[in-house]
């Protein structure tokens, strides 16, 4: 009989920790946080755990032999059932963005669902694989800015996609092991994505220096803002710094030693700790204590990986 731990492996639930600093940092970027955003969240979550479930069905026969622990070769939760639950997931994912943001978010949930299905089904064992996917999470970040400007949430989007890249390039090599040449590679990818996080908003940037350059009649008025903008700027930094720290070091040891335990590491590392990387581009966006909070969800991340695996 299935259970609802069954069901928490198959979708990875713990990993779904990962997915709404997506949406946070999307609106934070466009000007978009509102009451809407929980909700489209909670769609951005609903895709992922359907991607999670349509990602075991395609790999059924492959993990009967590689993985046979996981819930459908163990039997645990049959094929029929994983599929029917991601197109289940899936229509209440895209249903949701719908009724919450309307056409605008439809508009990016409806290829974001069909971007998702792809990767399983046709693009996760060929080279474009981790393009794919981070395109995946690219489109979760403009999910987020669909109420606002979307086009102000493109850094984000790209930054949060170049992580993906990482992550999935590594997770392809989860069984195998890897070659040193991998990790280096995607440990650089790290150090740029997190420089990209921790450079300040460039409009935002502007707007600051102007409003502290303007006149101040309020005695100490000047030196209180001076000290905000510092804290806005400096945030964005330390929680990039907090999310390469812990996943460069994760992949740094791959470097040393490229065997599959290692590599799996790494790839938990890059999942558990992307909420880092959302909070600093949520702090970037404006909302510092906000992005506190989606950093905040890195540390439960990791320790509820350790009695469900995220990867």
């Amino acid at each position: 009989m299935t259970t609802l731990a069954d069901l928490a492996e198959l979708v990875r639930a713990p990993a779904a920790l990962s997915v709404p600093g997506d949406v946070v940092a999307g609106a934070a970027a466009a000007g978009a946080l509102g009451p809407r955003t929980p909700a489209l969240a909670g769609a951005s979550v609903l895709l992922y755990w359907a991607g999670m479930a349509a990602n075991d069905w395609a790999d059924r026969d492959l993990d009967a032999v590689e993985r046979p622990e996981r819930p459908i070769p163990s039997g645990r939760i049959t094929p029929a059932a994983a599929v029917g639950l991601a197109a289940g997931l899936t229509a209440a994912g895209v249903g949701l963005a719908a009724a919450v943001g309307g056409r605008r978010a439809a508009a990016l949930a409806v290829p974001l669902a069909a971007t998702i299905w792809g990767y399983d089904l046709l693009a996760k064992n060929t080279a474009a694989g981790p393009a794919v996917m981070a395109a995946c999470r690219g489109l979760d970040v403009l999910l987020g800015a669909s109420g606002g400007r979307v086009t102000r949430a493109l850094p984000a989007a790209v930054t949060v996609a170049a992580h993906t890249w990482t992550v999935t390039a590594l997770s392809r090599r989860e069984v195998s092991g890897a070659d040193a040449a991998l990790p280096m590679r995607t440990l650089a990818g790290t150090a740029l994505v997190a420089a990209s996080a921790a450079l300040p908003h460039a409009r935002r940037a502007a707007a600051s220096a102007a409003d502290q350059g303007g006149a101040d009649d309020e005695i100490g008025g000047r030196a209180s803002r001076t000290r905000s903008v510092g804290v806005a700027a400096v945030l964005p930094a330390v929680l990039a710094g907090w999310y390469a720290a812990r996943y460069g070091a994760a992949q740094a040891e791959v470097i040393r030693d490229p065997s599959a335990g290692r590599v799996r590491a790494a790839v938990g590392a890059g999942i558990t700790g992307l909420p880092a990387l959302q909070g600093a581009l949520t702090a970037r966006g404006g909302a510092g204590l906000l992005g506190l909070a989606v950093a905040a969800a890195a540390p439960l991340g990791r320790r509820l990986a350790r009695k469900v695996s995220p990867t």
